[in-house]
């Protein structure tokens, strides 16, 4: 709620789906490559030309309502939707109205502080992508001022994805958990990269305002052209305090379609808002309906892996993890499948996660190999766990190990074994080392006497350097204690 009022806001995601084809044709869906060079008579609406669905895609539909708990209604049809834009080669899009593949169901996401919620969804259904218009300058001086724009049908025909979300979203922080569950289980399903940067992932807000308490929806205003999830963020935070500054200055909001301006932080028309009337849908001629089989359906849900809120549960209530910690695995698939194995093999959740987003990822930073690529195997940093909690190596040898270990020196207990690594708990041993140190720094022994008690922790250094990390620092940090007082 700001000043009085509360934000309602829905979220349209478009989602290209990771297929081998194009959705009605043969053509290769990858992206990039020479323009116009992925391309064929049917993505290219030639006359005679005649679409054939692509299974793998509405199976990727299926699986993902099945994640998201949607309804899987047994019958299904596309539809035409008639526009115009200078990409779409049809001047219609095929796509699917009013009995779309899945209905309902909702996205679970958390926030920063670990509260989970969850937003409905109205449907996703399937369609096609259009083609790709860049628009410039000519720069060439031929003729003054004008300007050209230049269209690849690559991209034309890629099966995608519609993902749109019920109105139950009321500020910038909740839609971006929103969206980045809704990536992050997309890719658990491998349906989709869902890379904003490729335009795999593509979304649009409804944003409108009302007064606080009253439950009728106020005039909504849809955002495009949004490139990251900052963007979303900040353009949502602009759009509300716009409408905001509209309604309290007596004035009223205009439905329209608005673009964001990155460079200035605003949003600004681009055309007025379109209803369904607008687009003349009818069935697909060319395209029979779709009969969706239930013992496929099932096999489908039997085959969902865990999903991102069911792991983040997971990791918070059972594992004790913090939420922090949590969404830094969820936002690595590999990272958190590698951590639930070290996980198995070690039975000790907190240890796993200090070794593995700790001095395993900085390693990871450091060398540009993914920890589940590195020499290190879950096993070997289970083995490491259990030598630091026997007590038989301190955290400054474990360091050193994983180091080791990166550089594929195998078994932690090995190294331990072969080099005599063990840490040392002896007291009588460990007190050698703590009076040659006292004796060699006669003067820093005044000063603590003196005052200066912050001397302390140089000579636990200089014993543990002394030992060769190998003394147990809390015996040492006891004796030192001990002889100073």
């Amino acid at each position: 709620m700001t000043a009085g009022y509360e934000a309602v806001i829905g979220i349209e995601c478009h989602v290209e789906l990771r297929t081998r084809t194009k959705m009605f044709c043969g053509c290769v869906n990858e992206f990039g490559g020479e323009p116009n060079t992925k391309i064929c008579p049917v993505c290219l609406g030639m006359p005679g030309a005649l679409p054939v669905p692509n299974a793998a895609a509405i199976e990727h539909i299926i699986t993902a309502g099945l994640a998201f708990g949607a309804e899987i209604p047994a019958f299904s049809k596309f539809d035409r939707k008639n526009y115009f834009y200078p990409d779409m080669p049809k001047d219609y899009q095929i796509s699917q109205y009013d009995m779309p593949l899945t209905r309902g169901g909702a996205v679970r996401y958390w926030l920063e502080d670990g509260t989970l919620k969850e937003c409905a969804l109205t449907r996703i259904h399937l369609e096609e992508d259009t083609g790709k218009s860049t628009h410039a300058g000519s720069g060439d001086g031929r003729i003054a001022g004008s300007s050209y724009s230049l269209v690849d049908f690559n991209r034309a025909g890629v099966p995608l994805m519609e993902c749109v979300s019920e109105p139950e979203l009321h500020n910038a922080q909740e839609a971006i958990g929103y969206l980045e569950s809704l990536r992050r289980t997309l890719l658990a399903l491998g349906v989709s990269d869902v890379k904003m940067e490729e335009g795999s992932l593509r979304c649009d807000a409804n944003v409108s305002i009302r007064p606080s308490g009253s439950s009728e929806l106020g005039t909504k205003t849809e955002i495009k052209n949004m490139n990251s999830f900052r963007s979303v963020e900040r353009a949502i935070e602009s759009e509300i305090a716009r409408q905001i500054e509209v309604v309290g200055g007596g004035g009223r909001v205009v439905q329209e379609t608005r673009g964001w301006d990155e460079v200035n932080g605003v949003t600004h028309p681009m055309r007025s808002k379109e209803e369904a009337h607008d687009y003349r849908y009818f069935p697909d001629p060319d395209l029979v309906p779709l009969e969706i089989a239930h013992e496929r359906v099932e096999l489908l849900r039997t085959e969902l892996p865990e999903l991102p809120w069911q792991r983040f549960e997971r990791y918070t209530a059972q594992y004790g993890l913090a939420p922090k910690q949590a969404t830094q695995l969820l936002d690595n698939l590999s990272l958190a499948t590698y951590y639930d194995r070290v996980v198995d093999a070690s039975g000790n959740a907190q240890q796993s996660s200090n070794f593995v987003l700790g001095e395993l990822s900085r390693l990871a930073n450091e060398t540009g190999v993914a920890v589940a690529e590195s020499s290190v195997s879950p096993e070997h940093v289970a083995e490491l766990i259990a030598l630091v909690e026997g007590k038989r190596i301190n955290s400054k040898i474990a360091k050193e190990l994983l180091a080791r270990m990166w550089s594929g020196a195998g078994s932690p207990a090995a190294i331990v074994e072969r080099e005599g690594l063990a840490q040392t708990t002896d007291p009588a041993a460990i007190e050698r080392f703590v009076d040659e140190v006292l004796a060699a720094n006669e003067k820093v022994v005044a000063d603590y006497k003196a005052g200066k008690t912050n001397v302390m922790g140089f000579l636990v250094g200089q014993v543990m350097k002394s030992s060769r990390g190998k003394a147990d620092p809390a015996i040492v940090n006891e004796l030192v204690r001990k002889k100073l007082t």
